[in-house]
This record gives structure tokens, C-alpha cells and sequence, in this order.
């Protein structure tokens, strides 16, 4: 099968090399997709890079989500081949989804509705199940409240715009250039900061008028998210979702302390299957509402290494999914 695979750590373009390999075999409580659409997200890149959290031997197969088609079930495995699923692949052993077929565990395996095409399921388990996990089970989103969204215009930062719209929030979304402005205003940002233009807290305190927000949505960190910790509410929560700038977010305590407010983790990973289950099924409910679209820039297989090149330099516009088959 054709495979993308990282032979040594590097630039995405200088990592990834196009090859011809066996297909993955699913091992118990496994299940192999043959794959129509993979997702890129900055943890590709990263691990292109070798600056992930795992790290398999190289050389290896990147790509976290797909949408695909069971054709093959390890022991213990009830799902019927041919079913249409989106996933999490086993990326962290080196099986993952920029390849014509790839692994995942049955349990991180999720159902996909007939009106969600194949490039939007591949870009919808990791975003909007982290965007949901973020804002509702750690954030405690209320309607009403207002949301500041960093990296708006990325594939987090998409999903948080539209999941905190769809919750009643009032959203005001970071983005670096016109282009990503534009994105983020038609996904519902009311307010819309170019961090090229502006002093983001500044700008953050002139459009609530000076009483700040409640929660930020943060997959970026380092220093844009410690700047606008002390734009938030009394009461309110950074949530530390990622770390795109390199770095996690390091807010001053002393300023978090003194407006009672929080630094909370959120773990995409942590839940129980049946929490997970509950959590799709409640945003597969708003996708049938029409309130969530699921934007993407489909890309083709051909063109991953520079795909996975625009995550890593910031320049991509929303979430890029590679059509694989």
C-alpha cells in the first residue's frame, strides 16, 4: 500500500517519504480502516519533527484521525466489516493514517452519520470531541458567557469557535492575518482580534468593555496565552488545550490568584469509552442541527508534505484533511 512514512526527524518536508509498504495487520480488539480521509493537526508536524510526546521508531506512519471503511477485525472485535467509521489511529506505535489502510483500537473507533462527508468525519473526532471536553466537562461553558478563542483559524480553534457558539457563548477569536479573520467571522466569532494589528489583551478589554472573559480556549501557549490571563472575569478559566507555539502556557499565578480565577488542564484522552460515546452522540446532535459545519480544505494525497508544512508554519487556513482514497 502507499504510505507516508517519517525516516528521520526534520522538517515535515524533509521528513516524509512517500513508500510502498505491507498493510497493517489489526492485532486484538483492533480493527484495520481502509482509509478515505486523514486529518492533519500540529502533532503531526511535531512528530515529523521528533518533539512529540510519543515517539515511534523510525521509520514510521504519522497521521492521528481518519475517516475510513473496516475491511479487517482483530480477536474480540464485534464491528462488521464495511462499516464506515472515524478514528483515532494507533499513530503512537507508527500505524497511523496517511497510508492507503491503517490500525486503530476498536474503542477509539466512533460511528459517522450519512450526512457527514468522509473529510469532515476525519477532522471531526480529535477537534470537536477536545473542543467539547474543554468546554463543557472542564470549562463549564455557560450561555451568555464570553469565550476567547486563541488560534482561532486553526483546527482547534475552528471547533471551539462553533462548539461555543452552539453552547449560546459570545465569542471573540485570535487569528493572524485577514485571511483567517474571514474564516473565523463565518463561523460565528463575533469579535475577531488580528494579532498582527493589535495588542491582543488591550484589544481584548476594549471589545468587553473592560470587564474581560470567562473562559479562554487555548492550543497555543507559551507567551500569547500567558498575556491574556489577566484578561479573564473573576471566576474565569484558561483552559490549556495545547502548546502550537512550542510551549505550554505558564500564566502569573499571582494575577490568576487575585481575580479567583483558573489554569485547567484538558485531556482529550482521560475519559471512559461510555463518556466518550455520550460526548459524540451530544455533537453528532448539533451537527444534525446545522449548528456545527465542520470546514475543511481538502488536500490532496500527493501534497501532504507541504500540507503538514503549513500546520507547522502557522500559514494553514482551517482544518486540512489529505483525500487518500
Amino acid at each position: 500500500m502507499r504510505a507516508w512514512q517519517v525516516h528521520r526527524n526534520a522538517a515535515p518536508r524533509d521528513a516524509l517519504r512517500l513508500v510502498e509498504i505491507d498493510e497493517p495487520e489489526p492485532g486484538p480488539g483492533e480493527l484495520r480502516l481502509r482509509v478515505h480521509a486523514a486529518a492533519i493537526g500540529m502533532p503531526d508536524a511535531f512528530l515529523c519533527r521528533g518533539r512529540y510526546a510519543f515517539r515511534p521508531p523510525i521509520p514510521f506512519v504519522p497521521g492521528q484521525e481518519v475517516c475510513g471503511t473496516v475491511d479487517a477485525v482483530g480477536e474480540g472485535v464485534e464491528t462488521a466489516v464495511g462499516t464506515r467509521l472515524m478514528a483515532v489511529t494507533s499513530f503512537y506505535d507508527g500505524r497511523g493514517g496517511f497510508a492507503d489502510a491503517t490500525v486503530a483500537r476498536a474503542d477509539t473507533a466512533f460511528r459517522v452519520p450519512d450526512a457527514m462527508s468522509d473529510t469532515s468525519a476525519a477532522a471531526f473526532r480529535i477537534g470537536y470531541s477536545t473542543a467539547w471536553i474543554g468546554l463543557v466537562r472542564r470549562g463549564g461553558l455557560r450561555a451568555g458567557e464570553r469565550l476567547l478563542v486563541l488560534g482561532g483559524a486553526g483546527g482547534s480553534g475552528t471547533a471551539a469557535i462553533e462548539v461555543g457558539r452552539a453552547l449560546g457563548a459570545s465569542v471573540i477569536a485570535v487569528v493572524g492575518g485577514a485571511e483567517k479573520e474571514d474564516l473565523c467571522r463565518r463561523l460565528g466569532a463575533e469579535v475577531v482580534i488580528d494579532r498582527t494589528e493589535v495588542d491582543v489583551p488591550e484589544a481584548v478589554r476594549g471589545a468587553t468593555g473592560g470587564a474581560g472573559v470567562d473562559v479562554v480556549y487555548d492550543p497555543v501557549g507559551g507567551a500569547a496565552a500567558d498575556a491574556v490571563a489577566g484578561c479573564l472575569r473573576p471566576g474565569g478559566r484558561l483552559l490549556a488545550v495545547g502548546f502550537a507555539s512550542g510551549t505550554w502556557a505558564r500564566p502569573d499565578t499571582a494575577a490568576l490568584v487575585r481575580s479567583s480565577a483558573s489554569l485547567v488542564g484538558v485531556y482529550a484522552g482521560g475519559g471512559t469509552r461510555d463518556e466518550d460515546a455520550a460526548d459524540h452522540e451530544a455533537l453528532l446532535g448539533l451537527f444534525a442541527d446545522g449548528r456545527l459545519t465542520v470546514a475543511v480544505t481538502p488536500v490532496p494525497f500527493g501534497s501532504l508534505p507541504d500540507a503538514v508544512a503549513r500546520v507547522d508554519a502557522g500559514t494553514a487556513v482551517g482544518k486540512l484533511v489529505v483525500e487518500v482514497g
